[in-house]
């Protein structure tokens, strides 16, 4: 978990939201793909791909929050 430690609160946050929400218009990718998942038409193996590389920068900045919160 040092890995957590070591990435800035801002870092993780910025990568968040750029990464993770890009491209913006007309929706959030990641909402998009948030949408097949619950749907089943997250399917094909790029669709996978592209649902992990807009949503690990979420993953990142949720867990950083919770180490931090956890550490008091």
């Amino acid at each position: 978990m040092s890995f957590l430690d070591q990435i800035p609160l801002n870092i993780a946050l910025l990568a968040a939201l750029t990464l993770g929400l890009a491209p913006f218009f007309p929706e959030p990718h990641i909402w998009e793909k948030l949408k097949m998942l619950l749907a089943g038409d997250l399917v094909r193996p790029l669709d996978w791909f592209d649902f992990a590389l807009h949503g690990v920068p979420w993953l990142i900045l949720l867990a950083k929050l919770g180490r931090m919160a956890l550490k008091g």
